[in-house]
């Protein structure tokens, strides 16, 4: 590090806030500030919930990102990576385009967030996908879509049934939805092949805990349940995936089951540079935190979003869950407290919303639960109220638009974005 440091650039933090971090936190941070610098591997937010419509074709998947420089007018938007922390010199060092950068800060805000949780489990890193971020989310969809080719060119019906073999780990919100989604996918673009008709399709959900979504009042995960399995969908409840492998996945309940499509979205770990940096974290990794969203033991360095245990004065004795609610919450709490406005934060939640798929949802708002379409619709209506800019509302409601008065797009493209060289054949 001695020598990176004697070939790093010095620059001071705009505004004398270091934001590291363009999640859904760390950007409206730097959004309601203004004045900071942000720094992220990225130059957009990732508005996650979302992601299962960016997957299904049901949104363009432009159209699911927020730019940071326009959602941050006022703020430095610097790409790359935070790679050390010192605090004595009250320094953070940022790889950015291959070079290295010392930026000097007067406050740092942390909104690391967080990553896919991998478990020890055979087989999980080689043969199963995630559904985290934006490349999750298209690298499944054209997966999906390349399945239902090579399931077109079998002619053996069991040679076909793994390529229509769909499993799902992991029955919270993203694998629920994710779920319900990519299958009105393959269910519409069945249509278009015509040697496929009247071939069943299989679809797993598999998760460890007693009922899926468990977070949701039970009354409506139990709907949830029942609505997913009235459309075929095999739910195996307190049940774990025991190994994974070329085209099988074995579960706790021994059955094996031929799948050319294994989805992993069970649950989510800490970002491990707060670990890394000897910042104090709870057992799960996640940065502890004071009322005010200022780490412990330090007077200034804050943490908020996923990657922090957050407590919430509306709700003692429990930590904030890893929501994007949440996070928006805490990102106006904070931005008031580096302005001087010093407040503990309280967030009393809304409520819970998830789509089941075409036209059909559950919410619980302020207590009043509602399921079916006007599930659907307020589950909608809330995400978009919560999208940043209204270019951004204005593309997605017009994707939604289309989407009601045209049948959904197939084209898979799976090369996109490939370098070919000059003169040669696709």
């Amino acid at each position: 590090m001695s020598q990176e440091r004697e070939h790093a650039q010095a620059r001071r933090a705009r505004g004398g806030v270091l934001v590291v971090g363009g999640g859904f936190a760390g950007s409206y941070v730097a959004r309601y500030l203004g004045a900071a610098t942000l720094v992220d591997p990225r130059n957009f937010m990732l508005f996650t919930p979302l992601l299962p419509e960016a997957a299904s074709g049901t949104l363009e998947a432009r159209h699911v990102v927020v730019p940071l420089r326009q959602m941050c007018p006022e703020a430095e938007v610097l790409l790359g990576r935070a790679v050390a922390l010192d605090e004595h010199r009250r320094v953070v060092t940022v790889e950015a385009h291959g070079e290295m950068l010392e930026i000097g800060y007067e406050q740092l805000v942390l909104a690391l967030g967080s990553i896919p949780r991998a478990l020890p489990i055979p087989g999980l890193m080689d043969h199963a996908v995630g559904f985290k971020d934006l490349a999750d989310a298209i690298h499944l969809r054209q997966h999906v879509l390349r399945t239902l080719d090579a399931a077109a060119t079998e002619t053996d019906p069991a040679a076909r049934r793994p390529h229509l073999t769909f499993v799902f780990v992991g029955a919270g919100y993203a694998g629920v939805e994710a779920l319900a989604e990519l299958a009105d996918l393959v269910d519409d673009a069945l249509r278009h092949y015509p040697e496929l008709r009247g071939e069943p399709r299989r679809w797993v959900l598999v998760d460890a805990a007693p009922k899926i979504l468990a977070e949701i009042p039970s009354r409506l995960g139990e709907y949830a349940a029942r609505q997913l399995a009235s459309r075929g969908i095999d739910i195996r409840v307190s049940t774990t995936l025991a190994e994974a492998g070329d085209g099988w996945a074995r579960l706790s309940d021994g059955e094996t089951i031929e799948t050319r499509t294994l989805v992993w979205t069970a649950g989510v770990e800490a970002h491990p540079l707060p670990r890394e940096w000897g910042l104090p974290v709870d057992e799960r990794g996640r940065i502890l935190v004071d009322g005010h969203l200022r780490v412990e033991g330090r007077d200034n360095v804050w943490a908020l979003g996923d990657g922090a245990r957050v407590p919430n004065a509306a709700t003692p004795g429990r930590f904030d869950p890893p929501t994007s609610q949440h996070a928006l919450r805490q990102a106006r709490r904070l931005a008031k407290n580096l302005r001087g406005e010093l407040a503990p934060y309280r967030y009393a939640m809304l409520g819970q919303v998830a789509t089941l798929g075409r036209y059909k949802g559950i919410a619980d708002v302020l207590g009043v639960r509602v399921r079916g379409f006007p599930g659907w619709f307020l589950t909608r209506t809330y995400h978009l109220y919560q999208l940043p800019l209204p270019s951004r509302k204005l593309r997605v409601v017009a994707d939604w638009t289309t989407s009601l008065l045209f049948r959904r797009d197939i084209a898979e493209l799976g090369d996109l974005g490939d370098r070919r060289r000059i003169g040669e054949a696709p």
